[in-house]
């Protein structure tokens, strides 16, 4: 089988293929399963064996890609790009993947003082680079919930906000993303005090993973009590929240605000 023929039925370029092959590119947990698919291993403990490489591994190609990241980071980068569907709630802040880049220097920096110049511009472009896999034909489905809060927490000054509003409106358009925003009068509701991300990667020997921020680290969720304890949060926080249209509806209206 060529590249071409691999990459037609992976829905992504052939270069990337070949980036795989030639180890310029780590191999996400989503492309192992999805090869596997292709190539016809059906032997699920050949198949487990891989995902477990892919997995544990940090391969050249992910370094040459993301630079040098935290073991926290390079799992998080590897859950997202292994995921066929992401689900991110967040409260205080514009939820990563749809973050500008103006806006994500603003917040990394307020967030944490104390980092040094370049650390915080390599951070920009890690998510800068998360965020343009939402435009690949393999990207994921991302489903953006965010409090009502988040679009009123001035970050950066009113031009970076007026402009991260757009970035917000611009990136709904796409087919797989869907931006929920639960407003403010509903009072209390489950999770508001608890921000985290929902990845789900379809693989039976790991259909999903929780990803939660505390204090100086981070904490990864793979039993089958907190992936249904979440699953539930993600259900309730969607149903709370307002449609898409109207959640777009109060994004521009907090872009108006915001306009210099």
């Amino acid at each position: 089988m060529t590249v071409e023929q691999v990459a037609e039925k992976m829905l992504c370029s052939p270069a990337k293929i070949s980036r795989m092959e030639t180890g310029q590119r780590g191999v996400s947990l989503r492309d192992v399963r999805e090869l596997c698919r292709i190539y016809g291993i059906e032997n699920q403990n050949v198949a487990a064996q891989l995902m477990n490489l892919a997995r544990e591994a940090r391969q050249p190609g992910f370094k040459q890609e993301w630079g040098e990241l935290s073991d926290a980071l390079a799992t998080f980068v590897d859950l997202e790009s292994s995921a066929v569907a992401v689900s991110e709630f967040q409260i205080t802040y514009v939820p990563s993947l749809l973050q500008t880049e103006e806006y994500a220097r603003a917040l990394i920096r307020g967030m944490l003082p104390r980092i040094a110049p370049d650390v915080l511009e390599h951070r920009v472009e890690v998510r800068m680079k998360r965020k343009a896999r939402l435009r690949e034909p393999d990207a994921p489905r991302y489903w953006a919930l965010l409090d009502e809060a988040a679009l009123l927490r001035r970050v950066g000054g009113a031009a970076t906000m007026h402009a991260q509003m757009q970035a917000v409106l611009e990136a709904a358009q796409l087919p797989n993303v869907t931006v929920q925003v639960i407003p403010l009068d509903l009072g209390a509701y489950m999770c508001a005090d608890n921000p985290f991300v929902y990845f789900e990667i379809g693989d039976a020997t790991m259909p999903a993973v929780v990803f939660i921020e505390l204090l100086g680290r981070a904490e990864y969720l793979e039993k089958q009590e907190d992936l249904e304890g979440y699953r539930e949060a993600v259900d309730r926080l969607r149903a709370a929240a307002l449609n898409p249209q109207a959640s777009l509806d109060v994004v521009a209206e907090a872009s108006e605000r915001y306009r210099f």
